[in-house]
């Protein structure tokens, strides 16, 4: 198949660990465009973070943010759709992972990623922590707040930090008590982070709608991705291609594999068509 949509994850799988896009991905993903393919990134980032990547890049796709909770299109700085947790669903999921967290004597902390109007809205005013959330690794930028002050204003994310875990060891203590149907869990990073959003959005949500607005089918969608946020749209796309470097849980729902990030691993599969 030659794929009519071209869909990738950011960090891990479009961008090299220096954060760079080759001039051999910039090239290929542009002769597919020229062909008459549609390009779109997909990411846990908010559309505030886009702007290191788009500058690297000759077009500006619309892109899915906040793991499918919004999808933005830079060239208008329009926030086409979002999903957003609500306030008392968002105070339950705090109540239920202090249960948990409060008697390991660990430090955890929360913060928000509220959709805003632009990706130009302050910092401060979109992403708020708790105190605890990053102590060791402060941003300045950051918004800080007591939680209840975090869930009173719907957000397209809850997150949860404890720098002291590994992510995928805090997937398997929070998931257990949050009920699928309530909000769905998952982790783009392996360092103590873990991403919660309205029931059933992820990414593949996102690239779902993307696709039917450009009519093309999920047969005719490659997807690449690294990390647990990238499963279900890798599942949905016909094509689900895993980095070499990614998560052993997403070499097992991906159709194929190729080389690491840092070998043009996306560019490698998209010379097969382009």
């Amino acid at each position: 198949m030659t794929p009519r949509l071209i869909i990738s994850d950011i960090d891990g799988t479009f961008l090299t660990s220096a954060g760079r896009v080759t001039p051999r991905l910039r090239d290929v993903v542009m002769r597919a465009v020229r062909s008459g393919a549609h390009f779109g990134l997909a990411t846990g980032r908010p559309h505030r973070w886009l702007m290191p990547v788009l500058d690297q890049l000759p077009i500006s796709p619309v892109c899915v943010c906040a793991n499918g909770a919004v999808t933005y299109d830079p060239a208008r700085d329009e926030v086409l759709r979002a999903f957003e947790l609500d306030s008392e669903l968002m105070a339950q999921v705090v109540a239920d992972v202090d249960a948990v967290f409060r008697p390991l004597g660990v430090r955890w902390g929360y913060g928000v990623e509220r959709v805003g109007q632009s990706a130009l809205d302050p910092e401060d005013e979109v992403f708020l922590v708790t105190p605890d959330y990053n102590p060791d690794a402060w941003d300045p930028r950051f918004g800080v707040a007591p939680v209840s002050e975090l869930v009173s204003v719907p957000a397209a994310k809850l997150l949860v930090r404890c720098a002291e875990m590994h992510s995928a060891e805090m997937f398997d203590l929070i998931a257990p008590v949050i009920d699928t149907s309530e909000a769905h869990i998952t982790y783009s990073m392996d360092e103590g982070l873990i991403e919660i959003s309205s029931p059933g959005v992820t990414k593949a949500t996102g690239v779902s709608a993307l696709a039917s607005h450009y009519g093309v089918s999920a047969e005719d969608v490659v997807a690449f991705g690294d990390m647990p946020n990238d499963c279900e749209m890798l599942a949905w796309s016909g094509l689900g291609v895993a980095m070499a470097n990614a998560n052993p849980v997403v070499l097992d729902v991906a159709d194929t594999v190729t080389v690491s990030n840092d070998e043009d691993g996306v560019a490698k599969v998209l010379e097969q068509w382009f």
